[in-house]
Protein backbone atom coordinates (compact mmCIF):
# COMPACT_ATOMS: atom_id res chain seq x y z
CA UNK A 1 0.00 0.00 0.00
CA UNK A 2 1.59 3.56 -0.82
CA UNK A 3 2.50 5.24 2.18
CA UNK A 4 1.01 9.73 2.97
CA UNK A 5 -1.85 8.79 0.46
CA UNK A 6 0.63 8.58 -2.59
CA UNK A 7 -0.30 6.94 -5.40
CA UNK A 8 2.32 5.49 -7.46
CA UNK A 9 2.89 4.23 -11.72
CA UNK A 10 6.12 2.41 -12.82
CA UNK A 11 6.62 3.47 -16.27
CA UNK A 12 8.64 1.83 -19.50
CA UNK A 13 9.80 4.91 -21.32
CA UNK A 14 10.23 5.08 -24.91
CA UNK A 15 13.51 5.36 -26.66
CA UNK A 16 11.99 8.35 -28.40
CA UNK A 17 11.07 10.37 -24.75
CA UNK A 18 14.30 8.86 -23.63
CA UNK A 19 16.10 12.51 -24.13
CA UNK A 20 13.35 14.09 -22.20
CA UNK A 21 13.06 12.14 -19.13
CA UNK A 22 16.58 11.62 -18.42
CA UNK A 23 17.36 14.92 -16.62
CA UNK A 24 14.89 14.05 -14.10
CA UNK A 25 16.29 10.19 -13.24
CA UNK A 26 19.94 11.45 -13.22
CA UNK A 27 20.08 11.89 -9.24
CA UNK A 28 18.21 8.49 -8.79
CA UNK A 29 20.61 6.56 -11.72
CA UNK A 30 23.64 8.44 -9.65
CA UNK A 31 22.90 6.56 -6.32
CA UNK A 32 22.93 3.17 -8.43
CA UNK A 33 26.52 3.54 -10.40
CA UNK A 34 27.91 4.49 -6.70
CA UNK A 35 28.49 0.45 -6.48
CA UNK A 36 29.25 -0.32 -10.09
CA UNK A 37 32.94 -0.47 -9.05
CA UNK A 38 34.06 1.80 -12.05
CA UNK A 39 32.27 0.07 -14.67
CA UNK A 40 29.84 2.59 -15.86
CA UNK A 41 28.79 6.30 -14.89
CA UNK A 42 25.45 7.76 -15.23
CA UNK A 43 26.23 9.93 -18.72
CA UNK A 44 27.21 6.20 -20.11
CA UNK A 45 23.48 4.89 -20.07
CA UNK A 46 22.12 7.65 -22.43
CA UNK A 47 23.36 6.21 -25.61
CA UNK A 48 22.27 2.51 -25.25
CA UNK A 49 18.69 3.91 -23.90
CA UNK A 50 18.31 5.91 -26.83
CA UNK A 51 19.65 2.78 -29.22
CA UNK A 52 17.02 0.24 -27.65
CA UNK A 53 19.51 -1.85 -26.15
CA UNK A 54 18.30 -0.88 -22.32
CA UNK A 55 15.73 0.19 -21.20
CA UNK A 56 14.33 2.94 -18.99
CA UNK A 57 11.62 2.68 -15.70
CA UNK A 58 10.45 5.39 -13.73
CA UNK A 59 8.08 5.09 -10.95
CA UNK A 60 6.54 8.27 -10.25
CA UNK A 61 4.23 9.46 -7.03
CA UNK A 62 2.18 12.74 -6.74
CA UNK A 63 3.69 13.59 -10.05
CA UNK A 64 7.67 13.06 -8.86
CA UNK A 65 9.72 11.24 -10.40
CA UNK A 66 10.83 8.73 -6.82
CA UNK A 67 13.02 6.00 -8.90
CA UNK A 68 14.39 4.89 -12.12
CA UNK A 69 15.48 1.58 -13.03
CA UNK A 70 18.12 0.64 -16.06
CA UNK A 71 17.28 -2.90 -17.64
CA UNK A 72 18.91 -4.63 -20.36
CA UNK A 73 17.90 -8.24 -22.34
CA UNK A 74 21.04 -10.40 -22.30
CA UNK A 75 20.77 -13.48 -24.61
CA UNK A 76 22.51 -16.71 -23.69
CA UNK A 77 22.45 -19.56 -25.93
CA UNK A 78 19.90 -21.70 -23.98
CA UNK A 79 17.90 -18.99 -22.32
CA UNK A 80 17.21 -14.92 -22.48
CA UNK A 81 17.28 -12.86 -18.99
CA UNK A 82 16.12 -9.36 -18.53
CA UNK A 83 19.18 -7.55 -16.19
CA UNK A 84 18.35 -4.98 -14.01
CA UNK A 85 21.81 -3.00 -15.02
CA UNK A 86 20.39 0.23 -11.80
CA UNK A 87 18.09 1.01 -10.00
CA UNK A 88 18.30 4.23 -7.97
CA UNK A 89 15.41 6.21 -6.02
CA UNK A 90 13.40 5.92 -2.56
CA UNK A 91 10.08 4.39 -1.52
CA UNK A 92 11.11 0.63 -3.37
CA UNK A 93 8.35 -0.65 -1.00
CA UNK A 94 5.69 1.45 -2.12
CA UNK A 95 5.66 1.15 -5.83
CA UNK A 96 7.40 -2.56 -6.00
CA UNK A 97 4.24 -3.83 -6.51
CA UNK A 98 4.22 -2.91 -9.89
CA UNK A 99 7.13 -5.15 -10.50
CA UNK A 100 4.39 -7.15 -12.54
CA UNK A 101 4.96 -4.63 -15.58
CA UNK A 102 8.37 -5.43 -15.73
CA UNK A 103 8.26 -8.71 -15.05
CA UNK A 104 5.22 -8.83 -18.05
CA UNK A 105 7.61 -6.61 -20.37
CA UNK A 106 10.78 -9.78 -20.01
CA UNK A 107 7.95 -12.41 -20.89
CA UNK A 108 7.10 -10.59 -24.07
CA UNK A 109 10.60 -10.27 -24.74
CA UNK A 110 10.96 -13.97 -24.43
CA UNK A 111 12.92 -13.73 -21.11
CA UNK A 112 12.57 -16.57 -18.74
CA UNK A 113 13.92 -14.50 -15.85
CA UNK A 114 15.06 -11.72 -14.35
CA UNK A 115 18.01 -11.16 -12.88
CA UNK A 116 20.00 -8.30 -10.61
CA UNK A 117 23.67 -7.93 -9.66
CA UNK A 118 22.97 -6.49 -6.06
CA UNK A 119 24.25 -5.49 -2.65
CA UNK A 120 22.79 -8.42 -0.38
CA UNK A 121 20.81 -6.45 1.28
CA UNK A 122 18.11 -5.79 -1.38
CA UNK A 123 16.88 -9.45 -0.82
CA UNK A 124 15.21 -8.05 1.95
CA UNK A 125 12.98 -6.15 -0.04
CA UNK A 126 12.94 -8.76 -3.07
CA UNK A 127 11.26 -11.09 -0.95
CA UNK A 128 10.23 -13.51 -3.94
CA UNK A 129 13.95 -13.84 -5.63
CA UNK A 130 16.56 -15.77 -4.59
CA UNK A 131 20.68 -15.51 -4.36
CA UNK A 132 21.88 -17.58 -7.16
CA UNK A 133 25.62 -16.53 -7.06
CA UNK A 134 28.15 -14.18 -6.00
CA UNK A 135 30.16 -12.29 -8.29
CA UNK A 136 34.05 -11.90 -7.11
CA UNK A 137 36.58 -9.51 -8.79
CA UNK A 138 40.43 -9.08 -8.37
CA UNK A 139 41.70 -5.82 -9.56
CA UNK A 140 44.96 -6.03 -12.32
CA UNK A 141 45.25 -2.25 -12.63
CA UNK A 142 48.78 -2.05 -11.20
CA UNK A 143 49.97 -4.82 -13.33
CA UNK A 144 48.95 -2.65 -16.68
CA UNK A 145 51.63 -1.30 -18.71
Amino acid sequence: MPQHGRSYKVSLINPNEVDAIFPHVVKHLKRAVVYADGELETEDFLPMLLDGEMQLWVAVGNGECVAAMITQIIPFPRKKILRVIALGGRGMKDWYQHIDMVENFAIEMGCTELEAWTKRGLLRVLRDWKMTHIVIRKDLKGRLH
